[in-house]
């Protein structure tokens, strides 16, 4: 999720009390570039998957997604509080909650950058110019490994996201203070870029066997606001090739907001925010494309959801590729103003699922964190927006 311009937090880390005074295990990088390029190989000392291999990995057909050897549409949500968890508990009832009411698809944060290890919370890399260190331990990737195997039993996918547009549990402002430069900067920043590459590696090698994983994605709502498009074309191109030098056999996918599109002059079709997204649609090595919706971030009208859907489905057609509506909300209304784009969704052809921001539950520390646009498991919205929608898909 995201604001104009100004990012502003969303993502609280209000989401459990209890924390680990577990000594982390390490993965210590060097920030200094084997070469100009900021194409890295994989660190030997990166870890092997942590789950058994298998086969039957989530695919594309055409405009469509095939997960389990079924074609169809599918609707899910987003999760990115799930990987910070402390209770395995509280993991398996809430993924548990996302499997009875009928989603498949599940959204959560794969990265937590910190430029100061904090003394109890969770962490999964630490970034400073000297030397970075990828955390392997109980409160860093830890934490992904008991995600990843609730998913696997509960039979989720998974999109695991590597790195925050938004300042967010790090982002890109906390490669930007370990490496020096600007925002814009970083997609180009040759330091900066090996580091996520590392980490990418770290984060892959350990669940590229995983058929929980449904897909790998580059970057939170990636933005480049004033850039010329070319720049966050050339990072998502090269980036998602290292992406399937790792691992061909998952999806790889980008994680905008679908923004720079023709069929409309209102901003979130405008190209300033640096992205052309039929363009980046027809890269080869992104498999499917992510588009996001906020009318009251974006300073555009609800209806305009149903026209945002359709014109992006129609660049899918187009690249014979499948449009997933990544994340969408509004903080009132939410049955009322969000159901019309669910049916939207559903009804055209090119879009292929759904993920509403965001999924809520009551965990054992209590409520898990509303943001306004916030949906509980159990709840007459929950009805309206996840088990009636689940049905009219079949």
């Amino acid at each position: 999720m995201s604001t104009i311009n100004t990012p502003r937090s969303f993502y609280s880390a209000n989401t459990a009390a209890a924390v680990t005074t577990a000594r982390s295990s390490t993965l210590t990088t060097s920030t200094r570039p084997a070469s100009t390029s900021p194409v890295q190989t994989a660190s030997s000392r990166t870890t092997s998957a942590v789950l058994p291999s298998g086969t039957g990995f989530p695919s594309v057909s055409g405009t469509k997604f095939t997960i389990d050897g079924v074609t169809k549409y599918y609707p899910g949500t987003n999760c990115y509080w799930c990987s910070f968890l402390t209770n395995a508990a509280d993991v398996d009832l809430v993924i548990g909650h996302v499997k009875t009411a009928g989603l498949k698809i599940l959204r959560i944060w794969g990265f937590n950058d910190v430029n100061t290890i904090p003394q109890y919370d969770n962490w999964f890399q630490h970034l400073t110019a000297s030397g970075s260190t990828i955390n392997t331990g109980a409160n860093g990737l830890g934490r992904l490994d008991t995600v990843v195997a609730s998913a696997e039993k509960n039979g989720i996918k998974l999109i695991i996201n590597f790195v925050n547009n938004w300042d967010d549990y790090g982002g890109i402002k906390a490669y930007t203070s370990a490496f020096g430069g600007d925002h814009n900067g970083w997609y180009t920043n040759t330091a900066a870029q090996t580091q996520y590459r590392k980490y990418i590696s770290a984060v892959v090698g350990r669940y590229k066997n995983s058929k929980a994983v449904f897909a790998w994605e580059l970057a939170n709502e990636p933005r480049c606001q004033g850039c010329a498009t070319s720049v966050i074309y050339n990072w998502a191109k090269s980036t998602s090739e290292y992406v399937k030098s790792l691992d061909p056999n998952h999806l790889v996918t980008l994680g905008d907001e679908g923004m720079g599109l023709p069929g409309d002059t209102t901003y979130p079709y405008q190209y300033g925010e640096g992205t052309d997204w039929p363009a980046l649609l027809n890269i080869t090595t992104l498999d499917f494309g992510t588009f996001h919706f906020y009318p009251n971030s974006w300073g555009v009208g609800y209806t305009a959801g149903n026209k945002w859907v359709t014109d992006h489905a129609k660049a899918c057609v187009a690249a014979n590729k499948p449009c997933f509506f990544e994340e969408y909300g509004t903080p009132i209304n939410h049955c009322e103003l969000e159901r019309p784009w669910q049916l939207t969704s559903v009804a055209t052809p090119g879009m292929a699922g759904d993920a509403f921001w965001q999924l809520g539950d009551i965990i054992s520390t209590g409520q898990t964190h509303n943001d306004g646009n916030t949906i509980y498991y159990g709840s007459d919205e929950w009805t309206c927006l996840v088990t009636n929608h689940v049905k009219a898909i079949g």
